[in-house]
């Protein structure tokens, strides 16, 4: 047993080796004079902070920042890292320590994108590295156990908190406790193909819908130039007659709009009318998710988008249960 103390670790060949990517979020973070908490560490730092494990440990800077500042770009970015390092014969795994604010979406674009046959495992903290409350070493700690042990099937997983969670409906569910993440339901994932071109210059955007909302943000997001649209509705996926115009208007210009809800949890059903419902968007055109909420059917639809895919493959992918979609 030994620990890999702030040092680049290449491969003995007595232990598997481990690549553990960078890219900034809390658990890269300390506070500065100012009194505010920013991406400070690098890897070897927090490897540094590792119990003694039977492991050998690659670090890599890729990004330092935020998880609430990435773009497509810096996500496509990260997505690139994981696969160079996947490609290596001599990597076990791969770690990707990472904020929370995105990291399920990351953490699911990596896996639409590659579907990895090595097990990739994102972490990260709730609390900074000088936080009374600091959870990353434990979290780094726990990410290396899953990726050592995980199956010989790979895929991405989560090590959160004490939980080990694939990606597929994960959401991050609370701000201010250690174990921050949870699945809308205990689901496989309804697209297991690879789906590999990059989306770092594509414009997909959420736009939030609340009671009494119009088409105002929609419009403005199609004056962006946006490609596809996912807007978080009410309740089941519901919003507004004034909204359903819109999303008619959006399909009219070819532009794929996907609804899905604020509502944390359970499965999403287009059943209320009245001009609004999630019934009346489809009618308009719109795509309803079954189970991912707004970021990672985000990524889904940027990566669908992204590969080509119809628009009847990226309707089953949304609205079919993983049992129902043909492989």
């Amino acid at each position: 047993m030994r620990n890999h103390a702030a040092r680049v670790v290449t491969g003995t060949g007595r232990f598997p080796l481990l690549a553990v990517l960078a890219t900034g979020g809390t658990i890269a973070s300390s506070r500065g004079k100012n009194g505010a908490a920013s991406p400070s560490l690098g890897a070897a730092d927090l490897l540094a902070l590792l119990p003694p494990m039977a492991v050998d440990l690659r670090p890599q800077e890729v990004l330092a920042k935020d998880s609430a500042s990435l773009t497509l770009a810096d996500m496509q970015r990260i997505s690139d890292a994981v696969a160079a390092q996947l490609a290596d014969p001599g990597i076990a795994g791969v770690i990707a320590l990472h904020g929370t604010d995105a990291m399920e979406e990351t953490a699911l674009l990596v896996q639409l994108q590659h579907a990895p046959r090595k097990p990739v495992v994102f972490t990260g903290a709730q609390f900074a590295s000088d936080h009374p409350r600091s959870d990353g070493a434990r979290n780094l700690a726990d990410a290396v156990r899953t990726a050592l042990h995980a199956p010989q099937s790979g895929g991405v997983t989560l090590a959160f908190g004490g939980r080990a969670l694939p990606v597929w409906g994960l959401y991050k569910f609370t701000s201010d406790a250690p174990d921050a993440f949870r699945r809308v339901a205990d689901e496989g994932a309804t697209v297991t193909r690879p789906l590999p071109a990059p989306v770092g210059d594509l414009r997909v955007d959420i736009v939030a819908a609340h009671p009494g909302s119009d088409g105002l943000h929609l419009e403005a997001s199609l004056a962006a130039g946006a490609r596809g649209i996912v807007i978080s509705a009410l309740g089941s996926g519901n919003a507004t007659p004034a909204l359903v115009a819109a999303i008619a208007r959006a399909r009219a210009r070819g532009v794929v709009v996907v609804v899905s809800s604020r509502v944390p949890e359970g499965l999403l059903s287009p059943i209320y009318g009245g001009g609004g419902g999630g019934h009346d968007m489809r009618r308009a055109g719109a795509i309803h998710a079954r189970l991912l909420r707004p970021g990672q059917a985000r990524i889904l639809l940027a990566a669908m988008l992204a590969n080509g895919c119809p628009e009847a493959e990226i309707a089953r992918a949304f609205e079919s249960a993983p049992e129902s979609v043909a492989t």
